[in-house]
């Protein structure tokens, strides 16, 4: 409660919620004694999708050698806690108020935006415990995003660039490109992951600004999936790992971003095959194609019915999961597979939809819980079934699972698709 009631007056210190800039953060680190220059090294990563997911396995590559990381990341699923890890622990609620206070005393009532003054507590909580890696996401865009106060990383890594929050990055590929390549230091390198040619492009003319080394996916490294394995290969070097515990085949990719920058920077990472295995099979990331296996949600499911969770919100993300239920599907042609969608009305329906038209079974529409901002189900529904979709609106989560599993038989899969928040809301109803 405690926690609460600091974040709803913290939340008030900036009449946006976004406001893309680095100077009111970087007047607060000033007169909290710069902690953001009192870290471990940092890897800085950016990107559209898997910035967290590959953030994720990082830490567990780290953890496998018996190495320590701090962790920021967002948005968080149901407490705010869950964006910050200290020394791989998630940090304390009462720790997290009491940093929260400090920052709020020091700022004197500036403006400054809610994700600011939080990155600001993380860099303080950083600065105060000992640890071998600061692993540092991103919250949106790069360039001016607060993150970016940070001078000297000793590496950045930016996952695929697509299409999204184009209102506040820009509405082209090279637009957001830049705010992503924003991250990029002075000699510092950087391992890119699979990008499309354009943002691609602008990716290397900041490199050429800045005289960062660029390790580029396709060109200098590659990853790709065998019946067994994971094959990564380097400079003429091939090696093979164990799959990732995270499921989805767009989680391939995430593995070897990480594992490419543990090849290149081995003197951070751990490099032997025994920790980057460990790490790759331990990974545990939520909302990313989870299976819900325990909790009232699952206690509910008939046989041959399983709830899978996923917080993708933008078409490359829609296109990653409709391959992996693809592959599902071809697995298993008896499967059917069942989407309940939901999103916020800042996003179009079409484009998280269009994906997946031919490979869903149905789809019910459902509204975020508890929150203002959210899509209206029955807008939704008729955008799916304008796309030739079987769609209906369903007045709650339960009512949608319950009209799936009433008109459909056999083995199937119902999948919760559409947004974090959404994603965050049923963890938190499921326990």
């Amino acid at each position: 409660m405690i926690l609460e009631k600091t974040i709803q007056r913290l939340e008030l210190l900036h009449p946006k919620v976004i406001d893309l800039s680095l100077e009111r953060l970087e007047k607060l680190l000033i007169k909290l004694d710069n902690p953001e220059k009192k870290l471990p090294p940092i890897v800085h990563v950016a990107g559209t999708n898997g910035k967290g997911s590959t953030i994720s396995i990082l830490r567990s590559i780290q953890s496998a050698a018996g190495r320590s990381s701090h962790v920021y990341t967002s948005p968080h699923l149901v407490n705010l806690t869950e964006r910050f890890l200290i020394a791989d622990k998630e940090i304390k609620g009462s720790t997290l108020v009491k940093l929260l206070k400090q920052c709020e005393e020091v700022n004197a009532e500036s403006a400054i935006t809610f994700f600011e003054i939080i990155t600001a507590a993380g860099f303080l909580a950083f600065s105060k415990f000992e640890a071998d890696l600061v692993l540092l996401e991103v919250g949106l865009g790069g360039r001016f995003d607060a993150t970016n106060v940070i001078s000297n990383p000793i590496l950045s890594i930016i996952t695929p660039i697509s299409l999204d929050h184009q209102h506040y990055l820009g509405n082209t590929l090279p637009k957001i490109a830049i705010e992503k390549a924003g991250i990029l230091k002075e000699n510092k390198p950087a391992v890119i992951g699979k990008q499309y040619p354009e943002a691609l492009e602008v990716i290397k003319l900041k490199a050429a600004e800045t005289g960062s080394q660029l390790f580029i996916f396709d060109r200098d490294w590659s990853i790709s999936e065998t019946k067994e394995s994971i094959k990564f290969e380097a400079g003429g070097d091939t090696r093979y790992f164990e799959k990732p515990s995270l499921r989805g085949t767009h989680q391939i990719q995430n593995s070897g971003i990480a594992i490419a920058a543990a090849h290149y920077m081995s003197e951070l990472f751990p490099t032997q095959n025994s920790a980057i295995d460990k790490g790759l099979t331990t990974v545990r990331w939520s909302a990313r194609l989870q299976k819900i296996t325990k909790g009232p949600l699952a206690e509910i499911l008939p046989n041959q019915v399983e709830l899978w969770l996923d917080g993708g919100h933008n078409h490359d993300a829609s296109l990653a999961i409709s391959e992996t239920i693809h592959n599902w599907k071809r697995q298993d042609p008896s499967l059917t597979v069942h989407l309940i969608f939901g999103s916020l009305n800042n996003r179009e329906a079409e484009p998280l939809l269009v994906p997946f038209v031919e490979i869903i079974d149905s789809i019910q529409t459902v509204a975020i819980p508890k929150h203002q901002s959210t899509a209206s189900p029955e807008d939704a529904a008729n955008v799916a079934l304008s796309l030739g979709c079987d769609a209906a609106p369903s007045n709650s989560l339960l009512s949608a699972i319950e009209a799936i599993i009433s008109r459909t038989k056999g083995k199937r899969i119902i999948l919760v698709y559409g947004s974090l928040y959404l994603a965050g809301s049923i963890l938190e109803k499921n326990g």
